[in-house]
């Protein structure tokens, strides 16, 4: 039987690690509000292309539902949300479309716009871009 003073301290160490747990297992997604954050990024990014003069020439030939379908299941897939990415790979997608550093560079700060938009903090929107900045390699100069 737990005395009243072990009862507490027992207590005291459950609240403790269910802290620890649910901290731990907060995800990128979540961070970027799940589903309608994410959705909403990907939505402002999409008016901040249509509005670039720079940028807007590579998507002008692009279904805008399929790349907003592929682009919120990406950015799911990427952030440890429940999605599986299913499109096409960065180099397929890419080849041929001749994207500079400097395009590319833009396109960052196109998605850094989107995310100041949804009110995202800086530290989760440089988490989100440390994930996605491998992908540089397989999108410019192709």
């Amino acid at each position: 039987m737990l005395t009243k003073f072990r009862y507490k301290i027992f207590m005291a160490c459950c609240l403790v690690l269910t802290a620890c747990v649910s901290t731990s297992e907060t995800t990128l997604y979540n961070k970027l509000g799940g589903e309608e954050g994410v959705n909403n990024i990907v939505e402002n990014l999409i008016q901040e292309i249509g509005q670039d003069e720079q940028i807007f020439h590579y998507f002008a030939e692009a279904r805008v539902s399929r790349f907003r379908e592929n682009l919120i299941e990406h950015f799911c897939a990427i952030s440890d949300g429940p999605c599986q990415y299913t499109g096409d790979n960065m180099v397929d997608i890419h080849t041929g479309m001749d994207i500079n550093e400097s395009d590319f560079n833009h396109m960052v700060d196109l998605l850094i716009n989107a995310m100041n938009t949804e009110g995202i903090p800086h530290r989760i929107q440089n988490q989100l871009i440390a994930r996605l900045a491998p992908l540089r390699e397989e999108i410019i100069y192709l």
